[in-house]
């Protein structure tokens, strides 16, 4: 294929997948009317990914195999992204998978409303720690946005960055990532770079389309998920670096600040069930963290509990009351009505332990 003949470029990062990479290829394969090519990257695998990796790449002209040292996840992608050739790129995780012709549907989307700089899905969430498709689930976008099948901006529905990043479940235009200098954070491992990443596509983007279809399963219950190996470190530094992206970027708009401190509080949260504060190395930074939260802002959240933004308040330096806990008991109501609605009573109880967490 010439270099302008791929519409969606798929990047596989791949370290240790060989459970569930052929999956993975398998239903990316799976596409026919867009033309696409899949970047399956091993992250210097030890164990027998690159052998199912070439065993594709012999049986599919589509997929090409990079072999490379192990870097790290962000890296990986951003190799992944440099090599790509698509008029947009989609990131899959190896351990996860799409239904079939996903990135058709995504492709049809994007002609639809006139190449947008984020095609953006629902998705689906597998509740099972085998990694056996059991509970699957809505994600949290589905049946948030308002505004779906039509170009928008983050200010517009800023729940886009509230939940799970979820950068996996879209299309991104390879031009516009270049435009605006786009690449994933580089560290060691996974360490939650998906985070910024989220937060800097979705405000630098001229235009989004949001479908509440979903079409990307995400196993998300594996031991080998980077949310199994989350610290406080960690939360504390891609709390930051999202906060860094709109501070760069100039974002103002409420909603979307205000989204972005529900985050926040979120991690807040579990660092304070985890005992942070008695760790002197972290106590500080953990304020830092609250200071940068305008109170303002956190005064008007009733998502989260309000013992968790008073704590923040405080930890911030800052005055002032929380929500009160009869506006976050009808926050939990809600959420109960959407799970309902959305997954059954077999999923209400679960979304009910999230909630409450939060």
């Amino acid at each position: 294929m010439g270099r302008d003949d791929v519409d969606v470029t798929v990047v596989v990062p791949c370290f240790n997948t060989e459970r569930f990479v052929d999956q993975a290829l398998v239903c990316a394969e799976q596409n026919a009317s867009c033309n696409m090519e899949i970047i399956a990257i091993n992250d210097g695998s030890t164990d027998g990914s690159m052998d199912v990796l070439r065993a594709h790449a012999a049986r599919d002209h589509r997929v090409r195999v990079i072999d490379k040292p192990n870097e790290g996840y962000g890296a990986t992608v951003n190799r992944g992204l440099d090599e790509a050739r698509g008029i947009y790129v989609a990131v899959l995780e190896p351990d996860d998978y799409v239904l079939p012709r996903t990135y058709d549907r995504l492709f049809d989307l994007a002609l639809a409303n006139a190449m947008p700089d984020v095609v953006k899905s629902a998705y689906w969430r597998i509740l099972s720690e085998d990694g056996a498709d059991g509970m699957r689930a809505f994600g949290y976008l589905h049946g948030r946005i308002d505004r779906i099948n039509e170009r928008i901006r983050l200010e517009d529905e800023p729940q886009l960055i509230q939940y799970h990043p979820a950068i996996w479940s879209a299309l991104y235009a390879r031009e516009f990532l270049n435009r605006e200098r786009i690449r994933m954070k580089e560290v060691p491992g996974a360490g939650w770079v998906d985070n910024p990443f989220c937060v800097e596509t979705l405000a630098a983007a001229r235009s989004i389309v949001y479908t509440d279809d979903a079409y990307y399963c995400y196993r998300e219950d594996l031991a080998s998920a980077s949310s199994a190996h989350a610290t406080s470190r960690m939360m504390i530094e891609r709390w930051n670096d999202r906060e860094d992206v709109l501070d760069a970027r100039g974002v103002r708009d409420e909603g979307i600040r205000r989204a972005n401190a529900i985050v926040g509080l979120r991690f807040l949260s579990t660092m304070l069930s985890d005992g942070v504060m008695s760790d002197h190395g972290l106590a500080q930074d953990v304020r830092n963290m609250a200071h940068r939260m305008d109170p303002r802002l956190l005064r008007s959240v009733d998502c989260i509990s309000p013992d968790v933004v008073t704590q923040a308040l405080r930890l911030g330096g800052h005055e002032g009351h929380a929500p009160s806990k009869v506006r976050y008991a009808k926050h939990l109501a809600q959420e109960s009505a959407w799970a309902l609605r959305n997954n059954g009573v077999r999923f209400l109880a679960h979304n009910l332990t999230l909630a409450r967490k939060r």
